[in-house]
């Protein structure tokens, strides 16, 4: 076992809370932490801890708190192997992709590192004479993050680096179930230098979360909300946020549609398809849901992603595998949920369904000791079924086949996600036509569902959000508010719209 592990508030560890097991689910009679789950108090404090930080936090000049960040990103560049394998051990995600989150946790730090220089406001000519007219971004105060665990370091970082830049103090409640990656990623934060109470780490189940949430914006200790997590959830917090018109940063599921036109490279999509609808083992925000394929080469495109999966690595994370286990277990009961939601029109292509056993192994692999899952394609998805218009949480997809690129985005448009889409073609024509009409925030050409970069923005429409953005530099709207000032040295009061020098034209002027 790691440890005990606990919140941390003003740079003390909290004392009391419940204990939970966060456990490998590689192994899942592996302890790799033992958390201390906070109460509702505990949350609203460190939202008062942060509060009274952060006013000092504010007042360091924007281009050091840049250096700050910079030292972050080195930390974690220096521990990056070490970060990565507790995250393979505690979630279960392929080290090789463990390790490309922990990349974007320093490709995060990189691209704003400088922007402690770039928090750019203007001057603005004013309608008068001897007036100056200026805006500045200001920090919004301190920010409540609570976030989810498929992502457990790079998620984060998306919130807290752009946050602790802008001037904000932070309260961040990670899922419990991923507790160790986060208190690793805590003290790597910890190590740069921040003072005490400008980051603070809560560990507590949803219901505490927001019953301190409530109590936080009651008192006015928290400004800004970012959250992570599913839709249920989201439209929770989005109304607690309303009743105190603040706008939450949301960035909420998906059921993301991969459009295969008839003209596409299919050796390229199945790879796409695979990548996106599998890896994390389907446990991401970005995951594919539907694939939606020409009639022309629907079953030429099913028949090779059916061989290409069959021939992909299932079991130890630490190995060279398309996906591991489910997340936890209680991801993987939500999982056979799903595989209910299979009807008799359906045809399964992949194979057995449900948990890998002795008795339903996936060849010589009995998935001994861990939440591994068949991964499952689904052909035959109509519009109506909930495979089709519900998020789904793991390792599955639908497919479905289309005749006109009007019927494809109907069909893509459908379930009313926004987050993530694809199309593969090799007609551009096709592809502006399919970003003109998907209702999607994000959109790929020839390339998977899956995938951000740290210098574009990231979010959804519709379910999948409330149009927040995070990643580049429009996240910075969400941890800034726009701030005017107007300066009058005439030495006397001029009046807006009523002492403005008026140049009148001769309007009955002709040639």
């Amino acid at each position: 076992m790691t440890g005990e592990i606990s919140s941390v508030i003003g740079g003390k560890q909290a004392a009391g809370g419940t204990d939970y097991d966060s456990i490998n689910p590689s192994r899942v009679d592996e302890v790799v932490a033992r958390v201390r789950l906070a109460d509702a108090e505990t949350f609203s404090s460190a939202c008062r801890t942060a509060a009274a930080a952060q006013r000092e936090w504010a007042r360091v000049p924007a281009p050091v708190r840049g250096r700050v960040i910079a030292s972050i990103g080195r930390l974690v560049e220096a521990n990056a192997e070490s970060l990565a394998r507790l995250v393979t051990r505690e979630i279960g995600k392929p080290y090789a992709e463990a390790l490309g989150e922990v990349r974007e946790i320093v490709d995060t730090c990189d691209f704003f590192l400088g922007e402690g220089r770039r928090l750019y406001g203007q001057t603005v000519p004013s309608e008068m004479p001897d007036k100056n007219l200026f805006t500045f971004r200001v920090p919004v105060g301190v920010a409540a993050v609570i976030t989810a665990g498929n992502f457990p370091v790079a998620v984060p970082s998306w919130y807290l680096v752009p946050a602790l830049l802008a001037g904000n103090a932070v309260v961040w409640k990670p899922a419990e179930y991923a507790a160790a990656s986060a208190e690793a990623l805590y003290r790597l934060f910890a190590a740069s230098g921040l003072p005490e109470g400008v980051l603070n780490l809560v560990f507590a189940d949803g219901a505490a979360t927001f019953e301190g949430l409530e109590a936080a914006l009651d008192e006015g200790t928290v400004h800004k909300v970012g959250f992570t997590g599913s839709t249920e959830v989201g439209r929770r917090i989005g109304e607690l946020c309303g009743r105190h018109l603040q706008s939450p940063c949301l960035e909420l599921g998906g059921k993301n549609p991969m459009v295969v036109a008839a003209d596409a490279d299919l050796d390229l999509a199945v790879e796409g398809a695979l990548f996106s609808g599998f890896g994390t083992a389907g446990q991401r925000c970005t995951s594919l849901g539907t694939a939606i394929v020409h009639e022309s080469v629907h079953d030429e495109f099913l028949g090779r992603l059916t061989r290409a999966l069959a021939a992909a690595g299932i079991g130890d994370p630490a190995g060279d595998v398309l996906c591991g286990p489910l997340l936890d277990h209680r991801f993987a009961s939500r999982y056979e949920e799903y595989l209910g939601w299979i009807q008799p029109h359906h045809k399964v292509v992949s194979g057995p369904t449900g948990r890998i056993t002795a008795g339903n192994p996936r060849g010589d692999f009995t998935g001994e000791g861990g939440l591994y899952y068949h991964p499952v394609i689904v052909d035959g998805v109509r519009p109506g079924d909930r495979l089709f218009l519900e998020e789904t949480f793991g390792p599955i997809i639908g497919v479905t086949s289309f005749s006109t690129l009007e019927e494809a985005l109907e069909l893509a448009n459908r379930p009313g996600y926004g987050l993530s889409s694809s199309v593969y073609t090799t007609d551009p024509a096709t592809a502006f036509r399919f970003r003109e009409g998907i209702g999607a925030g994000m959109v790929s050409v020839n390339n998977s569902t899956s995938g951000a970069e740290a210098h574009l923005p990231f979010g959804g429409n519709g379910r999948s959000g409330n149009g927040s953005r995070q990643s580049g530099m429009w996240v910075l709207d969400q941890f800034t508010r726009w701030q005017a000032m107007n300066w009058d040295h005439s030495g006397r009061l001029q009046k807006a719209q009523m002492d403005v020098v008026e140049i009148v034209p001769d309007v009955n002027f002709r040639l």
